[in-house]
């Protein structure tokens, strides 16, 4: 913007654009937007430095300004992309917090598009059959909102316990799966859970049967995907999906139950739909959650031996 420092008393477009901003940050009420830089603003400038890490101030100079700019952008303003300076803004830490909801580490939620952030973007869209070209632009948030089911308002960091990327890479890379299911749903869950498998890590050794390119051995491990009433393929143990925030312990302790060779269990999900989201987000959402408590269960298992 290049504009000089605005303070007490200044009126104008120029201040009633920040108080706009402040007002759809929760720093002013609609009603306060009055374009002159009163003592109102200048409380609400100051409340806004101190939580976005400025040194206080009562005014607005090119630091603030441009901290509230990058603020005030919404998920989907702007294609974003890896660039030097980085993007940072609320659409960058939003971007972020729906990718690790969905499986896709970005090393940390911070609003900086770094290249954490690019890689898991560029995983996320070859999961999800997009060009995996790293940009976030307007088919890639066309999917990410079809999936916010999945992801909008959670808690990423008391959800279903989540192991770091490297330990999950290691995991999915040392532990030879086999997923599968009998109908289109289940199929499809399974199908998914290989393709997220695959972008965590081009070394994952966990497949579909759908995708299974060579005859398994007994080293594998077997776990059929059910829903509702459906019965498995053959007499084998069956863990229920929910309780959703147990299912890591759950599946730990039955895999250390299970002595066959091959090893065989099943995953039973609900009946209904997830939250009526609709077939294909469902599938998904039960992928990304299932995958993230296999992954700990085997690490919990590892740990037990």
């Amino acid at each position: 913007m290049g504009l000089e420092t605005i303070t007490r008393n200044d009126t104008g477009a120029a201040v009633e654009d920040i108080q706009h901003r402040l007002a759809a940050l929760g720093y002013l009420n609609e009603s306060e937007i009055t374009s002159v830089f009163d003592d109102v603003t200048a409380e609400a400038v100051k409340d806004f430095c101190r939580d976005y890490a400025l040194k206080e101030r009562e005014e607005v100079d090119d630091d603030v300004w441009s901290r509230l700019v990058d603020a005030s952008f919404e998920f989907g303003d702007r294609s974003l992309y890896l660039r030097v300076p980085f993007f940072h803004g609320n659409d960058v830490k939003t971007l972020q917090e729906a990718l690790s909801a969905l499986g896709f580490s970005c090393g940390g939620v911070d609003g900086y598009f770094g290249p954490h952030t690019e890689d898991a973007l560029r995983k996320f869209q070859f999961n999800m059959g997009l060009p995996h070209d790293g940009i976030a632009g307007a088919f890639t948030y066309r999917v990410i909102n079809n999936l916010q089911h999945s992801w909008k308002g959670k808690d990423i960091s008391s959800s279903i316990p989540r192991l770091g990327f490297a330990r999950a890479a290691k995991v999915l890379e040392t532990n030879y799966l086999c997923l599968f299911g009998t109908t289109d749903f289940t199929r499809s869950v399974a199908a998914r859970m290989s393709n997220l498998a695959l972008a965590t890590s081009p070394n994952s050794t966990v497949t579909s049967a759908d995708s299974l390119l060579v005859a398994p051995d007994d080293s594998t491990m077997f776990i059929q995907i059910l829903a509702g009433d459906e019965k498995p393929s053959r007499e084998v143990l069956v863990v229920d999906f929910l309780p959703e925030d147990s299912l890591p312990l759950r599946l730990s302790q039955a895999i250390l139950v299970v002595k066959s060779k091959p090893a065989r269990l099943a995953l039973r999900l609900p009946a209904e739909g997830w939250e009526d989201a609709g077939e294909t987000r469902s599938a998904q959402h039960y992928a990304i959650v299932l995958l993230d408590a296999l992954c700990s269960a085997l690490a919990l298992r590892d740990e037990a031996l």
